[in-house]
């Protein structure tokens, strides 16, 4: 590219800390380096016009886990790394709210509840035996039982008579939170580069040099934030996990206020706006959905239509609006990976669907561990 000096001499010299993607970590990351270090020049290169992948995708949802997926992960991890990882996510939460505020990220306490198919009765009853002992073992979380029953208030169609219900669950408007995020980050002098990918980096005496198929940037300390891209520049073990995402027009009296869970939390959804926001369904086909390319197919498009038709509103007409899909990113683990993988480079990637939980946590661990 055909820089100028002004051009060169402003956004790509003498640059300290160079963040990979302008999510949530990405954003949160270059706050508090900028924090921790404000003379440091920090530079955000986002692939995309707005961030890319789950940040401004996803359904706008403050959990820490529904009953079914607290269950589940004890079949996997040992119980101190699930109260860590629900820990985690709640201090990731409370961070974010205090960070930016409640108001300017539109958050809303209505309870995170999750539903039971009327085939489920098996894992309804399973949940409801471990009721007690899930409770007990968050306690000293949450000060208090997280999990209660609650009866089916909003009319739901085949399910299970009661929801389980997380009564310290909220929702944000995911907009409103990233657009505060930039605003805070333009506010402390850091600057982003948007429509500027990441093709490779290799690491120098001086740092590291940056390829972006169209300009070399030599910056001090490179951190990748890409989540759900990470394999795209690194050797993390980390799969991308495309979420399907609806959204229907108003619908007029909407009684619906709160995050739903569906499924064993494959499908979730939730009111905004006098709407009904859906999404998820990648069970369906697994290997299609692993995948870091947008887009929607009619498997899971019809499947989302008619769970909305038949379960969640089955007595009123609607017209979907918009679609769209996320780009998430999993592994085998739950736990992020923030870490130096090698001289002057580090990551934190691997958010497993929880970003708003854990993001603003995550950036911070990952400015944590980086040194200037």
């Amino acid at each position: 590219m055909n820089f100028s000096y002004w051009e060169h001499k402003t956004w790509l010299s003498a640059v300290d800390f160079t963040v990979v993607g302008s999510g949530i970590v990405g954003l949160s990351c270059a706050l508090y380096l900028k924090e921790r270090y404000p003379k440091a020049k920090v530079l955000i290169l986002e692939k995309g016009m707005l961030p890319q992948g789950a940040s401004t995708k996803n359904a706008g949802f403050a959990c820490f886990g529904s009953i079914s997926e607290i269950v589940s992960d004890l079949n996997s991890h040992s119980e101190e790394e699930v109260v860590s990882l629900v820990k985690k996510r709640l201090e990731g939460i409370s961070l974010l709210r205090s960070n930016l505020g409640d108001t300017a990220i539109g958050y809303k306490n209505y309870g995170g509840h999750e539903l039971f198919l009327g085939s489920s009765l098996n894992l309804y009853q399973h949940c409801l035996d471990k009721l007690s002992t899930i409770n007990k073992l968050l306690n000293l979380v949450f000060k208090g039982d997280a999990f209660v029953t609650t009866q089916n208030k909003f009319n739901f169609n085949k399910i299970q008579e009661n929801y389980i219900t997380h009564t310290f669950e909220g929702q944000i408007d995911t907009g409103k939170m990233m657009q505060s995020l930039l605003i805070k980050v333009h506010q402390k002098g850091i600057l982003i580069l948007n429509n500027t990918s990441v093709k490779a980096f290799t690491t120098t005496a001086n740092g590291v040099a940056v390829d972006t198929g169209n300009f070399t940037l030599q910056t001090k300390k490179l951190i990748v934030a890409t989540n759900g891209f990470a394999a795209e520049l690194l050797q993390e073990k980390v799969k991308p996990a495309r979420a399907q995402v609806l959204v229907t027009e108003p619908i007029p009296n909407l009684h619906i206020k709160g995050t739903f869970h569906l499924d064993e939390g494959y499908y979730y959804f939730r009111n905004i706006d006098d709407r009904i926001l859906f999404g998820g369904g990648r069970n369906l086909d697994f290997k299609t959905e692993e995948t870091s390319e947008f887009g929607q197919t009619e498997l899971v498009q019809h499947q989302l239509e008619k769970i909305l038709r038949e379960t969640i509103l089955p007595n009123t007409t609607f017209k979907v609006d918009q679609r769209w899909s996320g780009i998430m990113g999993v592994g085998s683990q739950k736990a992020p990976i923030v870490k130096e993988i090698e001289p002057n480079v580090y990551c934190g990637v691997r958010l497993g669907g929880m970003g708003i939980a854990i993001g603003s946590l995550v950036g911070k661990e990952l400015a944590d561990i980086v040194k200037w």
